[in-house]
């Protein structure tokens, strides 16, 4: 498996991957099972997000993406989803050792999907390592949320890689809470990930 930056031409099979792990297209069962994503990522969306070099792909070769992880600035979204809009008014609120979320530079982390093909074979983490170095020199912290109910994504994100849970908030009667991750000072030199 090979960990780079997503470029133009991976942008069919990610709106692929997005589409097909979208709240909107799961059963009840499934979003419980195996977790889901949010959110509006359309084509040009993903193009627009590859050529900022916004999305980092698992790519598990002969042009099948095994994953994608999105890591942006929230703040210069230009139409961010409700639930981004409401964790950057709720950053105030939310705690990172001592200091509110507003203070410490952060990229918005996610969302991740994991082809179903692969799921169980440590993409996900490698897609978070990855986010871990691309982040080393440009914030202190990882941030993600996590929908109340997305147990599946509880699990791996503060359970497995160890994501600590800053607060909560609620955009449109849906509680989520906000989990963040130090970046390290210098890529962790794990190798392999191809980031360059």
């Amino acid at each position: 498996m090979r960990y780079r930056y997503a470029v133009e031409a991976d942008v069919p099979a990610l709106a692929g991957l997005f589409a097909a792990n979208h709240h909107d297209a799961l059963t009840e069962e499934q979003r419980a099972e195996q977790g889901f994503v949010q959110g509006a990522f359309g084509v040009e969306a993903l193009r627009g997000m590859a050529r900022e070099r916004e999305l980092l792909v698992a790519d598990a070769g002969q042009g099948r993406l095994a994953g994608l992880l999105a890591l942006s600035v929230a703040r210069d979204m230009g139409d961010p989803p409700a639930a981004v809009l409401g964790l950057l008014h709720a950053q105030d609120g939310l705690d990172w050792q001592g200091r509110p979320l507003g203070e410490v530079p952060w990229l918005l982390y996610g969302p991740v999907v994991v082809d179903a093909a692969f799921r169980g074979h440590g993409v996900a983490r490698g897609l978070f390592g990855m986010a871990l170095d691309a982040a080393v020199g440009r914030a202190e912290l990882l941030v993600a949320f996590i929908e109340a109910g997305n147990a599946p994504s509880w699990k791996v994100h503060v359970d497995a890689f160890g994501m600590i849970p800053l607060g909560e908030y609620v955009v449109d009667g849906r509680t989520y809470t906000a989990v963040a991750v130090a970046v390290p000072v210098a890529p962790r030199g794990e190798g392999g990930s191809g980031a360059a």
